[in-house]
């Protein structure tokens, strides 16, 4: 069960990363009547005291690498150099040690270098900024390295592409580990959308979000309401004042992806948080969601998410409940 997260910090260390850190774990939304647990988030360094950031100024970090030793999530927080074989023994120790006793290791950009120097990213796949995915790959040959991810899950290691793809990677484990209801009212109290996450999958694409599509997120947070219903590219064109050509060159521009795509991985997701959530019976989330037979909801469910509902049922409905029991506690 996740409950504390440590975040290493080191000279010049990421102050946005660290920041994003700080909101997703550092924040407690226990009192807001959402599910939400509270984390228990220290950030450590190797000598107490001043940690200089990328921005210039210096932040005071009280706590010394012992103190993650027990957290359930250890996060190497981006630094300066990527020449993560100059980096401390102790911190190297300290990674091999959190993953060998079965804790969460997770990199945000270019802390993957400091895990690959710790060699648990031989022989996986891996992410990090995509200025930095070839030299990567080259100083680390044993990492699968994918640049065109947002993020990577294998194993018990998640490493994240830059700057705000650590919000992606931190809310697929809060998904994992407490269920898709507290990931997504983390994301709705951050304003940002839930990360349409691979379940089980080992690696996940870019996400389409909602926010920040200049002229289509009337008509997207519509949709997002009405799934249950036909939405036929015709239709959305009439809602936008477009014609279907604008409207699907729009689209494509916005969202990264076309209409019946965003929509059915909408519905996916939605199908996610039915599953974990309700006792409705595979063919009744399918209606519910808009896919209308069980057997579509199955074929899209295991393209996006690599296992069935009814495994997923099986899977999550259990992270679901522990996170209830954490907020009740």
């Amino acid at each position: 069960m996740l409950k504390s997260v440590a975040v290493i910090t080191l000279d010049t260390v990421g102050i946005f990363e660290l920041g994003l850190l700080g909101e997703v774990f550092g924040i407690d939304r226990s009192d807001r009547g959402t599910g939400i647990p509270r984390f228990e988030l220290t950030v450590v360094t190797p000598e107490p005291g001043p940690v200089r950031t990328a921005a210039g100024f210096s932040i005071d970090v009280a706590h010394g690498l012992d103190a993650a030793r027990d957290a359930d999530l250890v996060v190497m927080a981006p630094f300066g150099s990527t020449e993560a074989h100059k980096m401390p023994d102790a911190v190297l120790d300290l990674l091999r040690e959190s993953l060998q006793r079965g804790a969460w290791v997770m990199s945000v950009c270019t802390g993957a270098f400091a895990l690959a120097e710790a060699g648990i990213l031989d022989g996986r796949k891996a992410t990090t900024h995509w200025r930095y995915s070839d030299e990567l790959a080259a100083a680390y040959p044993e990492v699968i390295v994918d640049e065109n991810v947002l993020y990577v899950q294998d194993g018990n290691v998640i490493t994240s592409a830059g700057t705000a793809a650590g919000i992606d990677a931190a809310l697929h484990l809060i998904r994992q580990e407490l269920g898709a209801k507290t990931a997504a009212a983390i994301a709705r109290d951050m304003v940002v959308p839930p990360h349409r996450d691979g379940g089980q999958a080992q690696y996940v694409d870019r996400p389409m979000s909602i926010t920040g599509c200049d002229t289509l997120e009337e008509v997207l947070v519509w949709v997002n309401s009405t799934l249950e219903e036909e939405h036929s590219v015709t239709a959305l064109a009439d809602r936008a004042h477009m014609s279907e050509r604008t409207f699907a060159r729009r689209f494509k521009s916005e969202t990264g992806t076309t209409p019946s795509a965003w929509i059915n991985a909408q519905r996916v997701l939605r199908a996610q948080e039915l599953l974990e959530e309700s006792e409705l019976s595979v063919e009744e989330v399918a209606r519910a969601v808009g896919f209308g037979q069980a057997v579509l909801l199955r074929h899209h469910f295991n393209r996006d998410v690599g296992i069935s509902p009814a495994a997923y049922r099986r899977a999550f409905r259990g992270a679901a409940a522990a996170g209830a029991r954490v907020q009740s506690a």
